[in-house]
């Protein structure tokens, strides 16, 4: 049990002014693991006022000086790598040698690559008679999620700060244990009071207050659509900046040019990157868009590679590729998406309603895919942040596109193609703010955010670092 009773403002461990605590559940068993103040808008204001105050000294600072503190946190999190491994995998449910690699491991690069950014930008130029700078925007909420915690902290945190920012942070109070370790490499590095302050509580309460905060200067937000539009409406009241990272529906189009060998490394491919994290990703691929003729090779493939590769298991087990859910709650929705995908006539491939065979504890739910989805079906309409794939079948490229296009989300996607320039053709006229080109590897130093109700903003690298900055035109 890790008992957590206070929270991280200016320099200090400190306790909250309310009296209420929120519970930390173990997505493997159901157990509490863990608990964490219940924080109120008093304490935000305690904290904005904190990193109001920091401030002036801290963007005043050289960006190499600040660097230097974005390697010693890029350092402290490599020694605790195991252990944030561990937390997160408990936590939200990813496979520990995944979460090795993708929840302890970006992080890490999140901060070097902060460091590298404050260290070379170019933070002025001359445009004619004037000199224009870039100049910290101020005090940064980050307001974070539960599906890869301390993965999405950083890349929030890691470039405000070397911006020259300071922060007040809330993590998701359901996966929040990882911020804390955060805090204390943060406070092991000797950063100056202020610059870092973190308030656990939930996002009525704390998130709230933090968008709504006169002081607090740009909200950065990661999580869904829904939330992320009242993070927009309550920020608007004071004219702040705001950088969304919001959901996704991202469409995974396989063309007909595909020999047979490569069509079904396509599809094997798919279901792995619709599954990664138990589908509890923004970013994944969960329509597969095959020719009408194939469809049942695609079918085919899919419940074989499920069948096969992807049945969920203890995540600390060796070679453990699909773990639970990061709670109850996951499952109740996922199960309904489920159900509603056979009510509304998909053809159910494998997979289903209720827990897999054997595993009675824990947040688990059977890996599911349809085929024969339209995309008027709620499943492929909706984001279902869970291991569940929608297999729809098109007419022609000009088909596949307007499918892939047909969505209110913007966030990611995927062409594969047997010719490359055809690929990364089709690729351009996808609506969405990044996309795989057969199956390109994710690059966590490129810019990463969405189109249309997947947000707007970008994370990661110099478009990442820009975000928190200002622009100002100096008439000389």
């Amino acid at each position: 049990m890790e008992v957590k009773d206070k929270l991280y403002i200016d320099g200090a461990w400190v306790p909250s002014s309310g009296k209420g605590s929120i519970d930390v559940f173990d997505s493997t068993n159901g157990e509490v693991i863990g608990k964490i103040p219940d924080g109120t808008a008093d304490d935000v204001d305690r904290a904005v006022k904190a990193a109001r105050a920091a401030f002036d000294e801290w963007s005043s600072k050289s960006p190499e000086e600040r660097a230097k503190f974005s390697s010693r946190i890029a350092e402290g999190l490599t020694a605790r790598m195991d252990e944030i491994a561990t937390i997160v995998t408990r936590e939200a449910g990813m496979p520990k040698w995944l979460s090795l690699i993708v929840q302890a491991g970006l992080p890490i690069n999140s901060f070097a690559s902060a460091a590298a950014q404050a260290e070379g930008y170019q933070y002025e130029r001359e445009v004619g008679n004037s000199l224009v700078v870039r100049e910290p925007v101020g005090v940064v909420g980050c307001i974070t999620p539960w599906n890869y915690p301390l993965h999405q902290i950083a890349a929030k945190v890691a470039f405000a700060m070397a911006a020259g920012c300071t922060v007040v942070l809330k993590p998701s109070e359901i996966a929040p244990l990882d911020a804390y370790v955060l805090a204390e490499v943060i406070n092991d590095v000797g950063l100056p009071p202020g610059v870092f302050n973190l308030v656990t509580g939930t996002g009525p309460a704390v998130g709230e207050a933090i968008a709504a905060h006169p002081d607090v200067d740009m909200v950065s937000f990661t999580g869904s659509t829904r939330a992320g539009k009242r993070v927009a409406e309550v920020a608007s009241q004071s004219l702040k900046r705001v950088a969304l990272e919001l959901g996704g529906k991202s469409a995974n189009i396989l063309l007909d040019d595909l020999d047979d060998a490569n069509f079904e490394k396509a599809v094997r491919d798919g279901i792995g990157k619709a599954y990664l994290n138990s589908g509890q990703t923004c970013t994944a691929l969960t329509r597969m868009l095959v020719p009408q003729s194939r469809l049942a090779d695609a079918e085919r493939i899919a419940a074989d590679e499920v069948e096969t590769k992807f049945q969920p298991s203890d995540p600390f087990a060796d070679g453990a590729m699909l773990g639970p859910l990061s709670s109850q709650a996951q499952v109740d929705r996922v199960n309904g998406y489920i159900q509603k995908g056979i009510d509304e006539g998909a053809k159910l491939v494998t997979g289903g309603t209720g827990k897999p065979e054997g595993l009675d504890e824990g947040y688990f739910v059977k890996p599911t895919v349809f085929s024969n989805v339209s995309n008027e079906m709620t499943i492929a309409r909706e984001e279902i942040f869970g291991p569940v794939l929608s297999i729809i079948p098109y007419d022609g490229e000009e088909d596949a596109v307007r499918i892939a296009n047909d969505t209110p989300y913007g966030l990611s996607g995927g062409v594969w193609a047997g010719d490359a320039d055809r690929a990364k053709k089709v690729a351009r006229r996808i609506r969405t703010g990044q996309i795989e080109v057969n199956g390109g590897a994710f690059n966590p130093n490129a810019p990463f955010g969405g189109y249309k109700q997947s947000g707007y903003g970008r994370e990661y690298g110099e478009y990442g670092f820009e975000e928190f900055l200002e622009v100002k035109s100096m008439q000389l």
